[in-house]
Formats: C-alpha cells, sequence, structure tokens
C-alpha cells in the first residue's frame, strides 16, 4: 500500500476535528480532499506530517507506520507539503531560495555565495521550470504574485525529492489567471512520478485535476469517488454546494 489512513481521529477539548477517519492515496494519482469550512481538512494534513499527533489511528506510508512521527522523520521518508500561509524567503531571490532548499536538503553548507559553486545549476533551474517560474528566476521572492509565491513554495517542497506531495489550499487567493498556472504544474508534477494529495476549496480546481475525490464534513468522510461520482452526489451537492 502506497499511503493508508485507518481511523484517524483528533479532539481539541470536547470537538472532534477529525473523527475516525480512513482512505487511501494510490501512488501516481492526484487524489483530493473537499468540505466545507471546519470541515477538519487541515487538521488531517497536520496530522499526516506530523505537526499534531493523533489520539487513536494510524498512518501508513509505504508499508511504514509513520503516525505521530515527528515532520523531520516524515519529510525524510519522502512527504513533503505546501501550507495555505506562504512559506518563502521573501528578501532572496527566487533563484536563490530554491538554492538554499535544496543545500539544506542535501546537508550542505547554508554560506549561500559559498556553496552556491558547489551546486548544480540544473538542478534548481529544472525545478524552476517545472513550477514555471524560469523567467522570476532573479526576482525578489517578496516581490512575486501571490500565485507565483505559492509556485515558489511548491518549488521548495519539490527540492526535497518527494514521493507523496501534500498541497493546503494551493490556489488560495489566487486571481482566475494564475490558478491555469498552478493546475499546470499538478499535472506536470504527477507526470514526473510525484504522487500529489491536496486540500481545496475551489471546485473547479480539484474537478480540473483529481483522479480521486474525497469529501469530509464535520470531521468525517461522508463519500469519495471519481470526480463523475462525486459531483453526481446527492449529500455532497446539499452539504457542500449548499443544493437542495
Amino acid at each position: 500500500m502506497f499511503f493508508e489512513i485507518k481511523d484517524l481521529t483528533k479532539s481539541f477539548g470536547g470537538l472532534k476535528a477529525v473523527d475516525g477517519i480512513s482512505l487511501t492515496v494510490n501512488k501516481g494519482e492526484i487524489c483530493s480532499v473537499i468540505g466545507p469550512n471546519g470541515a477538519g481538512k487541515t487538521t488531517l494534513f497536520n496530522l499526516i506530517s506530523g505537526y499534531i499527533r493523533p489520539d487513536i489511528g494510524k498512518v501508513t506510508f509505504l508499508d511504514e507506520d509513520i503516525t505521530g512521527k515527528p515532520p523531520k522523520y516524515i519529510t525524510q521518508r519522502g512527504i513533503a507539503r505546501s501550507f495555505q500561509i506562504v512559506n518563502i524567503f521573501p528578501r532572496l531571490t527566487v533563484y536563490e531560495n530554491i538554492m538554499v532548499a535544496a543545500l539544506a536538503q542535501q546537508r550542505r553548507s547554508l554560506n549561500i555565495v559559498k556553496s552556491a559553486k558547489a551546486l548544480a545549476k540544473e538542478e534548481c533551474l529544472s525545478i524552476l521550470e517545472r513550477v514555471g517560474l524560469v523567467q522570476e528566476a532573479q526576482v525578489l521572492g517578496g516581490q512575486l504574485s501571490h500565485g507565483n509565491q505559492k509556485r515558489l513554495e511548491v518549488g521548495i517542497a519539490l527540492t526535497m525529492k518527494p514521493k507523496l506531495l501534500l498541497l493546503d489550499e494551493p490556489t488560495a487567493g489566487m486571481a482566475v489567471e494564475e490558478k491555469a498556472g498552478i493546475l499546470s504544474t499538478i499535472r506536470n508534477m504527477c507526470q514526473e512520478a510525484c504522487t500529489v494529495f491536496l486540500c481545496e476549496h475551489d471546485m473547479n480546481v480539484i474537478f480540473a485535476v483529481s483522479n480521486t475525490v474525497w469529501v469530509m464534513h464535520n470531521g468525517q468522510v461522508i463519500t469519495h469517488g471519481s470526480v463523475n461520482e462525486v459531483r453526481g452526489n446527492e449529500t455532497v451537492r446539499k452539504i457542500y454546494l449548499g443544493e437542495k
């Protein structure tokens, strides 16, 4: 089994943010989790990536139990993550952002000027091409549009050479024209053997890229299936889309 969650549960006080969730992600697919605000999507991602520990349940990746392991351990096993709030170096150029992340991943010195000579430019440029930021390589991270900052964060995650990439609201705050670019990036990543698991509010984004969709409501999975199956599910339309 590539990735599996079994009976995962997390409570905060009397609130069960994640309530007995079980799901699987198959290698090479784009899998999505959707649901209204408060459904428990981000808490689920925090449990998977080790930022909080579950009360009960199990997370298995490549047949290894990684339940409750710290983020560093989980990252080393091949799971990388981007966040709702962009996390980049705003005073470094786009190229330097990728370079520093790559150096850190390779456990080299973080002296940028000295170590840059030892880092193959092809590695950084390859990642910038994958996320569509080659033309912005010398632009400061803080001067990028919000959409391109999200792309840069994905590029930073890719320096970890992840087998599974968790994308938390990858199009949040983006203009409509910016979303097409990130969708292309997500598709390209899967073509290059990187499985993607994302949570997202924009249903158009979900329906455009997903192979499998899991639907959460009040901390539970209420259904899952293909895009067409979820799109046509009456319960989903009532709960998520607000239709009668």
